[in-house]
């Protein structure tokens, strides 16, 4: 999901795009097993994206006002998602089709070269994510995510930030308060 200050046209015109849709708290947008055909624009709210394992709901990434967010692998490849999106608040989106949205990205040279940019913050954002999930310590994963998205918990309850980070919220709470 692209941070505050990635702020062109490409975005600016999303922004537009699409069809305006409000969901509750709890409301999917995607479930396991779907193909994603969408690209949605957060208004407001927030959503979370995660998967199911044996044990338990793994959150992988969040969503916010500004973001842009959506079940990339299976958007691009057009295979079944190996994840849920899920509002955790109410969320105002855009819901934008794949059709729009490729017409959109190849209908100008700088549309096309913000969709590279786009999609280079993505990976390095994925490789953020990975270091983070090898960092060992409580306190350094929490510290690299605040250093990233200052107003996390603003935006996302305490056990979404827990399972995103790989500990208990009891942990979470510890490891904020020390």
């Amino acid at each position: 999901m692209p941070d505050q200050s990635f702020n062109h046209t490409l975005i600016s015109t999303i922004q537009n795009l699409g069809v305006e849709k409000t969901i509750s708290k709890g409301d999917f947008l995607l479930r396991e097993g779907e193909v994603e055909r969408n690209v949605y624009y957060i208004s407001s709210g927030a959503v979370r994206v995660f998967l199911l394992s044996e044990h338990e709901e793994l959150t992988i990434r969040f969503g916010y006002e500004g973001s842009i967010i959506n079940s990339l692998a299976s958007f691009i490849k057009g295979t079944p998602s190996e994840f849920y999106i899920e509002a955790i608040r109410k969320t105002t989106l855009r819901i934008i089709d794949k059709a729009a949205f490729k017409e959109l990205v190849n209908s100008s040279p700088e549309n096309l070269q913000q969709y590279a940019d786009l999609m280079e913050l993505l990976v390095t954002q994925q490789i953020d994510r990975e270091i983070d999930l090898l960092t060992v310590s409580p306190s350094q994963r929490l510290k690299r995510v605040l250093d990233r998205s200052p107003n996390l918990f603003q935006q996302v309850p305490l056990k979404y930030i827990a399972s995103y980070l790989r500990m208990t919220p009891e942990t979470l709470s510890r490891v904020r308060n020390s």
